[in-house]
């Protein structure tokens, strides 16, 4: 067992980095809306090969918006749920389609693949340029499906520092109270991409910023793979992930 890798339990998925928002917040950077997405066959035969070798807690889809693809979405917490994986989440902006027949049967989709949790992203930086009620009608449609959906929000600085960003969150996320959702901790925008580019004057430019999603390389506990199939060094499109993991360096 590589030394390195041992402690795995965890596989994340970035679906593509297309995307139906334009945050100013994002820590990717600019998006367009269609792009590279991950191949959903290649992405399978990954999920069962680590469950062989490591007994993993959690799978996740994101991107970008991940709902662009939501056949790959699927296909990915279908073989999860195969694998017995416990929790299988799904970070979304919940805006992919203003047609709410689809909304409706793209729930209805993910219900059915196993996905078990969805965070959506609601906040002042998502809804500057993601309409509300496309966003609200996925809301209800997930929960009607039973699937545990929490509010994401992004909070500039902290949860409770007064600035214009985090007034107007919580005055969208209260669109939200009669649908009884739970708010989960969401997270705090870390200076980087975008948030570095229009967010600059909320950040000391001498104080040095540790990302807080930015694993340990010598313990790695995360696989997490990019659209185009790149992780750890390797790539799963090229190489069999189980020899990507045991080649890994610990760099």
């Amino acid at each position: 067992m590589n030394k390195y890798t041992e402690n795995i339990n965890r596989i994340e998925f970035v679906i593509t980095y297309a995307c139906t928002g334009r945050c100013k917040h994002c820590s990717e950077g600019e998006h367009l809306t269609t792009g590279e997405h991950i191949d959903g066959n290649k992405a399978v035969e990954m999920i069962k090969k680590v469950c062989e070798n490591f007994e993993i807690k959690t799978l996740m889809t994101f991107g970008g918006e991940p709902l662009l693809h939501i056949e790959e979405v699927c296909n990915i917490h279908r073989a999860a749920t195969e694998m017995n994986i416990p929790k299988r989440q799904i970070i979304t902006n919940g805006f992919f389609s203003k047609d709410e027949t689809k909304i409706r049967e793209t729930a209805e989709k993910l219900a059915q693949s196993g996905a078990n949790e969805i965070l959506l992203s609601v906040d002042a930086f998502h809804q500057e340029t993601i309409p509300l009620e496309p966003v609200k009608a996925f809301a209800e449609a997930v929960k009607n499906e039973g699937i545990h959906l929490k509010l994401s929000p992004a909070w500039l600085l902290s949860e409770r520092d007064k600035n214009p960003y985090n007034i107007k969150t919580n005055e969208i996320l209260k669109e939200f109270e009669h649908l009884n959702i739970e708010i989960g901790e969401g997270n705090i925008i870390f200076p980087q991409g975008n948030a570095r580019k229009y967010l600059k004057e909320y950040f000391d430019p001498d104080e040095v910023y540790v990302n807080p999603y930015e694993e340990d390389p010598q313990d790695i506990r995360t696989l997490s793979v990019d659209p185009n199939g790149d992780v750890l060094g390797g790539n799963i499109y090229r190489t069999d992930i189980m020899d990507i993991i045991n080649n890994y360096k610990g760099e």
